[in-house]
């Protein structure tokens, strides 16, 4: 299968769902990691404009670590908006990857860049599969499904499917060790090791469902959207 995993920042899906895509890997899919945003205010001292730089690199080595393909959208932090323009961006990486699932943020996650990203997965393939919005040479896209992927803390978000992710467990963590800068990032502004929160998260769930570290996810019920099979790993 094709998977698509679409995240607002550099750093979001190697937290909430690399583990499932390390799973989706070993079983012979196509993973590829689309950031919406170039994450350029993500640091107390580095500038935007260097730190956009910094972190485009940094998600290239962490996707180099899984074997997957990463595209960034290239909007910027906190201008992450489901507009025209990025919806067509979206649907050109949605024809180009052709998914049979798309991985995205829960629609009432916990900011505003996330909220935005999770409305522009939705919208942007719907649009992909339409050949006379935006005609690309990439050619239309199926409607597929879309699952939920978990929240930082897990608020709000009662996973219906779980994934084990224990086997993969320690290169979900060196795919966020990749993003260095933000690790320092959230010792500056959070007060907290990230590396120490991600893997306590992921051990929560992995109690919640009978395995030593797992990944919660909700399918996004809807038209067209639905199957009869189990897609994640």
């Amino acid at each position: 299968m094709n998977i698509l995993a679409i995240s607002a920042h550099p750093d979001d899906i190697e937290i909430n769902c690399a583990g499932t895509l390390a799973a989706c890997v070993a079983r012979g899919d196509n993973v590829t990691m689309c950031n919406v945003s170039n994450g350029d205010l993500g640091h107390v001292e580095i500038l935007p404009e260097e730190l956009a730089k910094i972190r485009l690199e940094e998600s290239r080595k962490s996707a180099a670590l899984l074997g997957a393909e990463h595209v960034c959208i290239g909007a910027h932090d906190l201008h992450v908006y489901d507009d025209d323009r990025t919806r067509a961006k979206l649907a050109d990486v949605i024809r180009g990857v052709k998914p049979d699932l798309i991985i995205a943020h829960t629609p009432d996650d916990y900011m505003v860049d996330h909220v935005a990203a999770s409305r522009l997965a939705f919208s942007a393939s719907f649009c992909a599969s339409l050949p006379h919005y935006k005609m690309s040479a990439e050619g239309v896209a199926d409607i597929c499904p879309i699952y939920y992927m978990d929240n930082l803390g897990g608020f709000a978000f009662e996973p219906t499917e779980y994934v084990d992710i224990t086997a993969h467990m320690e290169l979900k963590m060196k795919m966020l060790r990749c993003h260095a800068s933000q690790l320092d990032w959230m010792r500056e502004h959070d007060g907290i090791d990230f590396s120490e929160t991600v893997r306590a998260f992921s051990r929560t769930r992995g109690l919640q469902c009978g395995a030593q570290y797992a990944e919660g996810f909700r399918p996004f019920l809807g038209w067209g959207r639905m199957r009869t099979y189990r897609l994640l790993p």
